[in-house]
């Protein structure tokens, strides 16, 4: 779900040159779910092969993440550990979401409502433990580095971040802001086209980058306001904020407030909302656990290896994935001669 930020965070348009050789910590929850969503037949069925397995999150793992490759980029996975309870009860409430949407799916596809169906379908996305583990497999083979979080994947990344150790976060969520992250990137790993809304035309979907500190700046509060923000207009944590305030106005609250963060949720009505104090979900994004036991090694992809889990398990296209593995290494060798290049 994410907070919505979208109207009053400034981002900035890259291109991947400009992004070329940096290091990158991706949200691997959020970008799974993307593709569970989205890569979808027709009729919103996922893609699976002869033995009725899903691959739909393989597809788009296997392409997206070997075409960012190719740009130079160096990405690393972060996975989500255990969740932490205010969390379990909002999955509790998607799971609720899903089962309406799968009923309405299956009337959608007993009328033969192909609209209705591919509509239903997205919303019924889910990731199990064997499909988690196989994406990890993948990677894996591709040389890509893993993180296991202890717990929530975007705070992983937004310490990664913090510490130095990787130049941006990528989510297409702005949690990872009240994470604290410094800079993060939305719209890599998804597709460049989208299709508009009630229409047949797309926009172009451009890669984009977001400065924490440089937006605190501009909208002239602090982190911890900004976390009172997200939680007045609703925070995967908190879903739904305080009723009838929206961003714009959660930034007058917030400012007017200070630091006095306890009269804000007092005035607010907090108690009157959520059944827990305001204090639980400020410290969580504050300080959700994180770990610096991870190893950011980034190897040769396993041609073999990436060949037996695609092709020997799931039927993909032997011909296809050889064309995008031997696209990979004809890209990563001209970066490498342009490199060697520079330094003579």
């Amino acid at each position: 779900m994410g907070v919505n930020f979208k109207d009053i965070i400034a981002k900035k348009e890259v291109s991947f040159d400009q992004l070329s050789k940096k290091t990158f910590a991706v949200d691997s929850f959020n970008v799974l779910y993307q593709f569970v969503s989205t890569i979808r037949q027709r009729d919103g069925s996922l893609l699976t092969d002869s033995q009725g397995n899903i691959t739909s999150h393989l597809s788009g793992l296997f392409y997206r993440t070997t075409k960012l490759m190719s740009h130079n980029l160096k990405l690393s996975f972060v996975f989500d550990g255990e969740a932490p309870e205010l969390k379990k009860k909002e999955r509790q409430r998607r799971h609720q979401l899903k089962e309406n949407a799968q009923k309405k799916y299956e009337d959608a596809k007993s009328k033969g409502d192909i609209e209705g169906m591919k509509k239903f379908a997205s919303r019924t996305s889910k990731l199990s433990r064997e499909m988690v583990g196989e994406a990890k497999e993948l990677l894996s083979a591709l040389g890509v580095p893993i993180i296991q979080a202890p717990s929530e994947g975007e705070a992983q990344a937004a310490k990664m971040v913090e510490s130095g150790d990787i130049d941006y976060a990528i989510s297409q969520d702005f949690d990872s802001l009240l994470f604290g992250v410094p800079n993060m990137v939305r719209n890599l790993t998804i597709s460049e086209r989208k299709k508009l809304m009630g229409r047949v035309s797309y926009e172009t979907i451009k890669p984009e980058t977001i400065n924490l500190s440089e937006n605190l700046n501009a909208l002239g509060i602090d982190r911890d306001q900004l976390i009172a923000l997200g939680m007045l207009v609703g925070t995967d944590f908190n879903i739904g904020g305080i009723k009838g305030i929206g961003p714009k106005n959660a930034i007058k609250l917030v400012k007017q407030h200070g630091s006095d963060l306890d009269t804000l949720f007092k005035e607010t009505k907090w108690d009157d909302h959520f059944d827990f104090p305001w204090t639980e979900v400020f410290y969580l994004f504050k300080k959700m656990p994180t770990t610096q036991d991870y190893n950011l090694t980034w190897k040769p992809f396993d041609r073999d290896k990436v060949f037996e889990i695609l092709c020997d398990r799931h039927d993909f296209s032997k011909p296809r994935i050889d064309s995008s593995l031997k696209r990979l290494e004809k890209e990563l060798l001209k970066s490498a001669q342009k490199g060697l290049g520079d330094f003579f």
